[in-house]
């Protein structure tokens, strides 16, 4: 009788998963970890199925049996993040009644149309802030178990408003259609029904609680700036979501909103239109991340030029805040607030992200520190960066690749051609 001893019969049955393991390497000409201020050149950065195993200086020959992947003249970097994105829709001037003609269904297969283009333009990881018929939470699923291509979705689902405020889902019907939404809809009014909403969030599988703190500019109601969340209801959010596990990120414009959301403890402030000095300070004090958004506001200033577009409670708001979100994102840049880079894509086009890069430079962002935003930033704001976020040993394999250096010229952030998500190649 033969008899193994217990490392030789570990060795044995660890043989079939070391013959079977996926090994791939990549020649890169630069390489952006976002972990290191200046860009490595000449790496090669080899995959285990679907984590990075090692980074090694110079060009490593792999074994006959492994992928290479030749990016020597290319710059490759982490897998892109936008924290602000709706994949259940993409705003046109016949936006405001597609609730009418289009069913979930319609919506859906839309977003998934969306999805693709995102990750195809190297966004591997978003957060989904805010849709209707739980479509963010069901296409995470579909992304997940490959159903359907796109990044990694952390999703919010229904935002959370007050009777009337921004992401009221009933805001512009007649009023015969008005109704009384409550937390079921993420509509609240006091404490307890905030609490009741975002446990109705983490019942439908949110993965975060997204909080509509001041009005908004695309919501059908007059003002985009005011306070519509009261420092008890914020409080009773953000208590009642560090219950259950979740972040919480907060749309405003306005100065006291943002302001009560901050010292509430919200994980980050989007758009921030009117934050000052003082506002800043705040954000500094607590922590808490800011993404800017300039993307959508260059859109809405752009399309609350053409008649009829917007309606006209809207048009007047994307008139006037819109062109000041690129202004407020250099204050918060040298005032030292933490970004983190987000799109508001829905508003502005799927795929077209990268725009954003090009408004965060103008605005007197450096390159890497853009870049920096969109991947180990993103990824601290989620909480993922033990995971996610830079090209490390260990961390999954989301790894992209430009044409040229995008610290010398960022408009290649557009010219995305090689997309990995978690070792698995998407485009090539």
């Amino acid at each position: 009788m033969i008899r193994l001893s217990t490392l030789a019969l570990a060795t044995l049955f660890a043989l079939p998963a070391a013959l079977h393991a996926n090994t791939t390497y990549i020649h890169a000409g630069k390489l952006i970890t976002a972990e290191h201020k200046q860009p490595l050149t000449e790496q090669t950065i080899i995959i285990v199925d679907d984590k990075i195993s090692e980074i090694k200086a110079g060009y490593v020959s792999p074994a006959a049996a492994d992928t290479l992947i030749d990016l020597r003249s290319h710059t490759v970097l982490p897998g892109l993040m936008d924290m602000h994105t709706h994949f259940s829709t993409q705003m046109s001037a016949s936006s405001y009644g597609e609730g009418q003609r289009l069913n979930e269904a319609d919506f859906a297969l839309r977003g998934a149309v969306f999805a693709e283009k995102t990750l195809m333009a190297g966004f591997t990881t978003v957060r989904e802030l805010g849709d209707s018929h739980h479509i963010s939470v069901a296409l995470r699923k579909a992304i997940a178990q490959g159903y359907v291509k796109g990044p990694r979705i952390y999703a919010a689902g229904k935002s959370l408003a007050t009777t009337g405020g921004h992401a009221d889902p009933t805001n512009g019907l007649a009023y015969a259609l008005l109704g009384d939404p409550g937390p079921k809809q993420g509509v609240i009014n006091g404490a307890d029904d905030a609490r009741k909403a975002v446990r109705q969030r983490y019942k439908e599988g949110a993965d975060l609680i997204k909080v509509t703190a001041t009005g908004g500019v695309l919501s059908v109601a007059k003002s985009g700036m005011n306070p519509q969340f009261s420092s008890e209801e914020l409080a009773a959010i953000v208590s009642t979501a560090r219950d259950y596990g979740f972040k919480v990120a907060v749309h405003a414009h306005g100065k006291e909103g943002m302001e009560r959301a901050i010292t509430a403890g919200v994980d980050s402030v989007e758009h921030g239109t009117y934050m000052d000095k003082e506002t800043m300070a705040l954000m500094k004090k607590h922590g808490t991340y800011y993404v800017p958004t300039i993307s959508a506001g260059k859109w809405v200033q752009d399309k609350a030029q053409i008649d009829g577009f917007f309606p006209d409670l809207v048009r007047p708001k994307a008139a006037a805040i819109g062109p000041l979100i690129q202004q407020t994102f250099a204050q918060a840049y040298k005032a030292g607030v933490k970004i983190a880079f987000g799109t508001d894509a829905g508003v502005g086009a799927h795929g077209e992200n990268w725009r954003e890069f090009v408004y965060m430079t103008e605005a007197g962002m450096p390159a890497m520190e853009a870049i920096q935003s969109a991947t180990i930033e993103g990824a601290k704001l989620l909480g993922v960066e033990q995971e996610l976020g830079s090209i490390r040993a260990g961390k999954l394999a989301d790894i992209i690749a430009v044409p040229g250096n995008p610290l010398q010229d960022i408009t290649v952030m557009g010219q995305v051609n090689f997309v990995m998500k978690a070792g698995k190649i998407y485009k090539q």
